[in-house]
């Protein structure tokens, strides 16, 4: 699906170049002028997020997103959970919207517990509270807690989230544009989901152009409500200096203003890739390293 969601977006950036267009017109023309954006705080293991937020805030950003935990046992400690409503507290006291990752590192008892204790501090949602193979569990938990609950990067089409609509157990689905099938499959998905009022909000902690797609088909449909930014996510900081003002030649469409950016409005994808860039780093970056958490008893824990 990662493979044809490549060729999906190339040939719909095609299309609409062909036609000297931006790429929203193919899909039913714009329903919003500007996009809502949220953007990374934490890293794997979350920590000084008070500085992280005042940083986003600077750069325009109204809403973060941050993981709940670092690694966490299937039955821990409660006290394992207090930090993580501080760092909510801390956020929201700086008047910001937090999404909180559970990524689904907890298992039901855990993520039970925590969402009870998010709740009183009002996060923009909880993402990944279990792993979507729990589809029974996600069910349960969304009966605890009015919390939105999100998730969707691991599901790839519309049969595989077609029983978390049926058993209404999320409120906000957020594919992958890059590894569903591309723009095609992604509209199918948001199609389903507004006839079961369930919001989209796209994964994408990637580069320009996956950021590009999302952002033309945000424009084009009713139920997007935010897109992820991956600019100075931890998976870039850890590894170079490339981010999404990398690959393109007019990085200024990222430019954040009261928590929204500007509908991109160039032809195609809205954005000029720098193929020069872009085979030079294909020559020397190194591959991306795998993640994982190992607990103190060595067995494998979920990242």
């Amino acid at each position: 699906m990662s493979a044809l969601a490549g060729i999906d977006i190339a040939l719909w950036d095609l299309k609409a170049r062909r036609l000297k267009v931006p790429l929203y017109q193919l899909l039913g023309g714009k329903v919003r002028s500007k996009i809502k954006v949220y953007a990374w705080i934490g890293g794997d293991r979350p920590g000084d997020v008070e500085a992280a937020a005042k940083e986003r805030w600077a750069q325009g950003f109204r809403a973060i997103k941050m993981n709940a935990t670092a690694d966490i046992d299937w039955l821990d400690s409660p006290e394992a959970l207090t930090t993580s409503v501080e760092r909510l507290k801390t956020v929201r006291a700086l008047g910001m919207d937090a999404g909180v990752d559970f990524h689904g590192r907890l298992h039901k008892p855990m993520a039970k517990q925590l969402a009870k204790a998010l709740e009183p501090y009002h996060p923009l949602f909880i993402e990944e509270p279990l792993l979507s193979e729990h589809s029974e569990g996600i069910k349960q938990l969304s009966h605890l807690t009015t919390i939105p609950i999100a998730l969707g990067e691991r599901l790839y089409s519309r049969w595989d989230v077609k029983r978390f609509l049926q058993d209404a157990s999320i409120d906000i689905l957020q594919p992958d544009i890059s590894h569903c099938g591309g723009i095609s499959e992604l509209r199918r998905m948001a199609a389903m989901a507004e006839a079961y009022d369930v919001a989209i909000a796209p994964h994408c902690p990637l580069g320009p152009i996956a950021l590009a797609a999302c952002m033309q088909f945000a424009m084009a449909t009713s139920n997007f409500v935010i897109q992820e930014m991956s600019v100075g996510i931890h998976y870039n900081t850890e590894v170079g200096q490339h981010d999404i003002n990398n690959y393109i030649t007019n990085h200024e469409v990222w430019a954040v203003k009261d928590g929204y950016v500007d509908g991109l409005e160039g032809i195609g994808l809205g954005v000029e890739v720098n193929e020069a860039e872009i085979r030079e780093v294909a020559q020397t970056a190194p591959p991306w390293p795998v993640k994982g958490f190992i607990g103190p008893d060595g067995s494998i824990r979920e990242w």
